[in-house]
């Protein structure tokens, strides 16, 4: 079906405009695409051709310099894009210029700089709790409800969408073995994540408070935070995730702007105790993002984490994160945190879906409580948009290799 013919509905109409890098069938070349439907615009390309004053912004290998232009400039090229994909008079110039998306190569399309993971989703939290505090008074952590829990980690190792995993050993200790032992995880988990791309950097020293989250985050992706859960309880105290953590983390090679979310904004979970001045979103524009998840392994789905019920939203993240005067760069690459539902059916990793192992789940190849040499993980998503339209979000997949 010709580009500019997009079916009506289709999650990746001119709705949605979603970025990424691409090289053309051939080439080893990158360029900034936009996906229309099931092809990829060379949006520089286009730039160039209608005479855009934009080309310098998306004739480029990566993402950085649209991201780092700041906000007047996405909404501006955002509105150019979609007047080339939608008015007839420019079909002719456009349409040579789209590629079908099963031949091109997709890339990571923004050099990550800094790399930070949350802990935002009460329902999540609370679970880990009662499966390893049984016995405290409360299975959250005292400062849960006060702040945005969260940890820094590797962005260098931060991979597209398709990019194979390989299984990280380290050190791992049962509590009834009596020393430590090095090989490769038993205990390979998921975390089905939100990621949050910045664009604008801030000066060093100077927070950015709740209201400057637009116009520092150019916009979100799905996340994969693969995470070897013995390796990370046998190292986490007192310092928290470092080895269990760090050896990959997946994203999607397309990134939806904010201003495709417009109509997926809602109000996040009550708060239950009194935030400091600086958390407090009470008069803000909705924080939250009414995002459908979907968590597949080797093809059969697993679960539907709903992004509505975070407790923490993006905004407040973005606030805590530079409260103490750390400065944000462009590039910079911040995840949700597991997101879990209520339901044991909306739980965002195999951790909590099987209940720390106890209760396997049953696939078509197999039970599983962890991962195994060969699995395939697949997040994808939606989001309400204009007119009863879903917004798709670019999925996110991994197989798992086995260790060196």
């Amino acid at each position: 079906m010709p580009p500019f013919d997009v079916p009506e509905g289709d999650p990746f109409g001119p709705h949605n405009l979603p970025y990424g890098v691409f090289s053309p069938p051939g080439s080893s070349e990158r360029t900034v695409g936009v996906r229309l439907g099931d092809h990829v615009l060379d949006a520089g390309a286009a730039a160039h051709a209608l005479g855009s004053p934009y080309a310098s912004l998306l004739a480029r290998p990566s993402l950085d310099a649209l991201l780092a232009a700041g906000r007047t400039a996405w909404s501006d090229v955002r509105r150019a894009l979609t007047a080339w994909v939608t008015v007839p008079a420019h079909r002719e110039t456009v349409e040579p210029l789209f590629h079908p998306l099963s031949e091109v190569t997709l890339h990571l399309p923004f050099a990550v700089a800094d790399y930070v993971d949350f802990y935002a989703s009460e329902n999540h939290a609370r679970n880990v709790g009662r499966m390893f505090r049984p016995d405290a008074p409360d299975s959250l952590t005292p400062n849960w409800k006060h702040l945005p829990i969260g940890y820094h980690g590797r962005s260098g190792t931060v991979v597209v969408s398709g990019t194979d995993v390989v299984r990280p050993s380290g050190q791992r200790k049962a509590p009834a073995d009596p020393a430590p032992v090095f090989g490769p995880s038993v205990r390979l988990d998921i975390e089905a994540e939100v990621g949050f791309v910045v664009g604008v950097p801030s000066e060093l020293g100077r927070p950015v408070p709740l209201g400057g989250f637009r116009d520092h985050v150019f916009g979100l992706c799905l996340l994969n935070d693969w995470s070897a859960r013995d390796v990370q309880a046998w190292e986490y105290v007192p310092l928290g995730p470092f080895l269990g953590k760090s050896f990959a983390t997946s994203v999607s090679a397309w990134i939806t702007p904010l201003d495709a979310l417009d109509e997926a904004r809602v109000a996040p979970p009550e708060r239950t105790h009194e935030l400091l001045p600086y958390l407090d979103d009470t008069g803000e524009e909705p924080g939250g993002y009414d995002l459908r998840i979907s968590v597949a392994v080797n093809g059969h789905v697993v679960s539907e984490p709903p992004f509505s019920t975070m407790y923490w939203t993006a905004a407040q993240q973005l606030a805590h994160m530079t409260v103490n005067g750390a400065s944000l760069r462009t590039g910079d690459l911040y995840g949700s945190g597991t997101v879990s539902g209520p339901t044991e059916r909306e739980r965002g990793s195999l951790l909590e879906l099987t209940w720390n192992g106890r209760d396997p789940l049953e696939l078509p190849d197999g039970k599983r409580t962890f991962l195994e040499d060969g699995d395939v993980v697949t997040l994808s998503a939606w989001a309400p948009g204009p007119d009863g339209v879903r917004v798709g979000l670019g999925e996110v997949t991994g197989r798992v290799v086995p260790a060196p």
